[in-house]
């Protein structure tokens, strides 16, 4: 089951990102209490509470702002009370959206749970127009994650020194250049 996230599921999101930052999930220094940890999370409780942030636009150095709506995960059709266990946060691209967030508690990888988080993220209206996802070359879920993406057709498209990058075949055609 999904909700949408709200500012109230930042405790969460932060230790999920924490943890996998830690274990090389996610990027890395985020684990801590670094300047770009805080940089970065007062950025997520932005888009948290207002549904946006705002960044530097890298070719106009313009800054603008940035839809990141998002999700947070429960395992079964209802939470019961329960917290999440899981998210996901979409960030708006021209003509779609990047699922640029995913994470799911450590205790519930395997079984088939990161299968059903990323089915519920790709079954939503973001999900749907989702065209480019990002994975850590490090992150020792790269494979398991490929493997997901690509029941949703996506493929890999290049490497940077810390990235892979997938897109959705789908994708308009200005994205694959």
């Amino acid at each position: 089951m999904l909700a949408p996230a709200h500012v109230g599921h930042l405790a969460m999101l932060r230790t999920l990102i924490r943890e996998a930052s830690a274990e090389g999930s996610m990027t890395a220094g985020l684990a801590g209490d670094t300047p770009q940890a805080v940089e970065f999370f007062a950025q997520i409780k932005r888009a948290l509470v207002h549904g946006y942030f705002v960044e530097e636009d890298p070719q106009s150095r313009r800054l603008e702002s940035v839809a990141v709506p998002g999700y947070v995960f429960w395992p079964d059709d209802r939470h019961s009370g329960n917290p999440p266990v899981g998210f996901g946060l979409f960030r708006a691209l021209d003509g779609g959206y990047e699922l640029w967030l995913a994470g799911l508690e450590f205790g519930r990888r395997g079984g088939g749970q990161g299968r059903a988080l990323i089915d519920a993220l790709f079954g939503t209206s973001h999900g749907k127009k989702t065209w480019v996802v990002r994975i850590p070359r490090g992150s020792r879920y790269r494979a398991a994650v490929a493997h997901l993406l690509k029941a949703h057709d996506f493929e890999s498209v290049g490497d940077t020194k810390t990235l892979r990058w997938f897109l959705r075949r789908s994708a308009p055609p200005a994205l694959a250049n």
